[in-house]
């Protein structure tokens, strides 16, 4: 997942004392690489960097605004992107720690700084002095002979203001300023319910009976768990990923299997101090007045203006194709489930708790394919040293680890990046295990982004992966599940697109484009994991080196499109619920369980699978910014089997030539072209979702 934050650049002035010259944030980095001092950096600094940021961004604002020379693209539109170096400097480093390492000080400045961006936001997109520069400036671009980069960089610009109420009327803007503030903090609360929730729950086990069929790393990471919580000789069991799934695939214990699920599922939903509901309420009925206040009948057409898809008819035209025959596929794998536990006579139904454990029993007896026979060869560095290898043969890219760097927790690995010819494409940040300051899931962030200054300097991005994958243990290494794999293949597929953008403006650059376009290059990856090709590169026995078998990786392909009818359903159930949600037409309160229910019920799903994400815990869309965009996984899943198809056809899936063209037409540009452009421009066509629906089985 891509999470971007938008950091817009106006607030009381404030002094910067001599104190504050010990703040690292009020200079440039002089680190290595320019990267953060994160050793130097303290809770205490980042409030006196954002109000000065602020303040200096206020300042150049005004200056622009109150110029009396005519508006010119260079004086308005490339000034205004280059103002609030200080307080983009202090966001990108706050908001990427406050998901991948928060504590309660870093909690507390969220609260106190969010309205305070928000209102900053506001002070530039509602200033009318400045909108009447930037819109004489676009009223005249025909004649301005701007290259192609500028005249996008003018259009976004100038579509920011217009989205963000420039030409209302004052009593508009006043309420929109309020509404802004408002979601702000409730996206601020609905994250910190969940975490709360998620690091909350405990589930003790204390007879080892209990874990019959559990694998043994499993449960030594249980114990590892339990002691380090002080009580040594015990299991324990919570909603992270990592320590849920496995008793889902493995143990025997039928109600420990449903009581996990069912926790995980549920949180935000237990009528406590950390429940979303209200949040949601809140949340939607401001999104829909904000999406009325611009003239739009729901919050989803306000959002996917800007979009590949366009509008929400485009989303809702598109989702039947891959819905319809994902539950088809589903039913189909439901009824083979219960067959499987039929004949063990115990007269039991299929429920969502039983469907990873006899999925996976039904993969050992298809396939004779184990998971577990798998982790040992997928020791988490070599698979990473498996997508740098894949950079390497599509892209030439080398990769150097950096010792000694200046990193915010200990389990931080860095490393530099470059092109084939030597040159520096950036810095790379690996952060991969759980732990109770970092949220749920797996991100790409930039630090920094790439972007070509004035003195014609190219300023390489700095970039983040942050995962919650499988943890070492006293011992054995970090050893992944087949989806712990696909994740990292696909997180690092944003990095590699933040890494080969060459775009002169950092708000065109590297991922800075639409959320439907933003996820072809991440999934693109993915498709290389279990190709016999790469798997011989990477996936080495973590005890003796030894390549993984022949025998695994054709009992692999065999089961290639095996339960992809759960994956999918369980996915695009989700999206349509937040479509569902986005398609609000009234500010009236809802019954979020309801809402939700009926929901599913509409579309038809199947009880023996629950949605992905329940609504009171789906963060995607009520905190990280994919709301109404929940479906760019599968619209983009569209485009990366297409994509993907281009190798295939060449019989090389490392084929230089088409990776060139994918870099030079795609990953280079960043957002200066329209997606839809950039993607024929390589294709040589629109793409064809068929390739997709062969991909996951559903045609043959």
């Amino acid at each position: 997942m891509k999470v971007k934050y938008l950091i817009f650049s106006a607030m009381s002035a404030l002094t910067v004392s001599c104190a504050d010259t010990q703040n690292p944030f009020f200079s440039e980095f002089s680190t290595p690489y320019g990267v953060p001092p994160f050793d130097k950096i303290k809770s205490e600094h980042y409030m006196p960097a954002f109000v000065e940021g602020i303040r200096q961004d206020s300042l150049e604002v005004e200056a622009i605004a109150n110029n009396p020379e005519p508006p010119t693209f260079a004086n308005t539109i490339e000034a205004l992107e280059n103002t609030g170096e200080l307080l983009s400097r202090v966001a990108n480093v706050f908001y990427n720690l406050y998901s991948a390492d928060t504590n309660d000080d870093l909690d507390k400045i969220a609260e106190k700084v969010s309205p305070m961006m928000t209102d900053h936001s506001d002070n530039v997109l509602l200033n009318a002095k400045l909108f009447a520069r930037v819109k004489a400036v676009y009223d005249q671009r025909d004649s301005l002979n701007l290259t192609h980069e500028q005249m996008r960089l003018l259009e976004k610009k100038y579509k920011a203001f217009v989205r963000n109420g420039a030409e209302l009327s004052d009593e508009q803007k006043a309420r929109l300023r309020e509404i802004n503030k408002e979601l702000a903090l409730l996206d601020i609360k609905f994250s910190t319910n969940v975490l709360a929730e998620t690091n909350s729950y405990q589930k003790w086990i204390d007879n080892e009976a209990d874990l019959v069929g559990l694998p043994q790393a499993a449960k030594d990471a249980a114990a590892a768990e339990a002691t380090a919580a002080g009580q040594p000789g015990k299991w324990l069991f919570t909603t992270q990923k990592t320590s849920f799934i496995p008793v889902l695939q493995y143990c025997q214990n039928r109600q420990l299997r449903k009581e996990l699920l069912l926790a995980y599922s549920m949180r935000g939903n237990n009528n406590n101090a950390n429940d979303n509901k209200s949040v949601i309420n809140q949340t939607m009925r401001l999104r829909v007045e904000k999406a009325k206040m611009f003239g739009f009948d729901n919050p989803a057409d306000m959002i996917l203006e800007t979009s590949m898809a366009k509008n929400s008819k485009n989303v809702m035209d598109f989702l039947p194709t891959v819905w319809e025959p994902a539950l088809k596929q589903a039913k189909k794998e439901a009824t083979e489930l219960q067959k499987l536990m039929d004949a063990e006579g115990r007269g039991e139904k299929l429920e969502a708790w039983d469907w990873w454990f006899y999925t996976e029993k039904l993969r050992q007896q298809k396939y004779n394919l184990d998971e577990n026979a798998l982790k040992p060869y997928f020791k988490l560095e070599n698979v990473r040293q498996g997508v740098f290898d894949l950079a390497t043969k599509l892209y030439g890219l080398k990769f150097e680890k950096l010792s000694g760097m200046p990193v915010y927790n200990p389990d931080v690995e860095v490393f530099k990046v470059s092109d084939a010819d030597g040159s520096l494409l950036g810095i790379f940040y690996g952060d991969y295990f759980p732990r109770a300051g970092k949220r749920g899931g797996a991100w790409m962030n930039n630090i920094t982004e790439q972007y070509i200054s004035a003195d014609g300097i190219d300023h390489r991005p700095v970039i983040m992966n942050v995962c919650n994958f499988t943890k070492p243990s006293a011992d054995k290494p970090s050893l992944l599940t087949m989806d712990e794999v696909e994740t990292l293949f696909h997180e690092f597929g944003h990095a590699l697109h933040g890494f080969l953008s060459k775009c002169t403006y950092r708000s065109l650059s590297g991922t800075s484009v639409p959320r439907d376009f933003v996820e072809m290059p991440s999934q693109l990856m993915e498709n290389w994991c279990y190709e016999p090709e790469m798997m011989r590169l990477y996936a080495k026995h973590y005890l003796t080196g030894e390549p993984i078998p022949d025998s695994l990786i054709a009992s692999l392909q065999r089961a290639a499109t095996f339960n992809q009818g759960f994956v999918m359903t369980e996915l695009l159930s989700a999206t349509i619920l937040d479509m569902d949600y986005h398609l609000l037409t009234t500010t009236d309160s809802i019954d979020v369980e309801a809402f939700e229910k009926a929901s599913m019920e509409r579309m038809g799903m199947i009880p023996e699978i629950i949605v992905r994400y329940r609504s009171t815990n789906f963060s995607h869309i009520f905190t990280t910014g994919y709301e109404a965009g929940y479906y760019s996984y599968t619209w983009a899943a569209v485009l990366d089997a297409d994509v993907f198809a281009a190798f295939k056809e060449t019989g090389d899936i490392f084929n230089r030539e088409v990776a060139t063209s994918l870099r030079r037409n795609i990953l280079e540009r960043g957002f200066t072209d329209d997606p839809m452009t950039l993607y024929v421009n390589f294709r040589g066509r629109q793409p064809d979702p068929a390739n997709l629906l062969k991909k996951k089985g559903f045609i043959q």
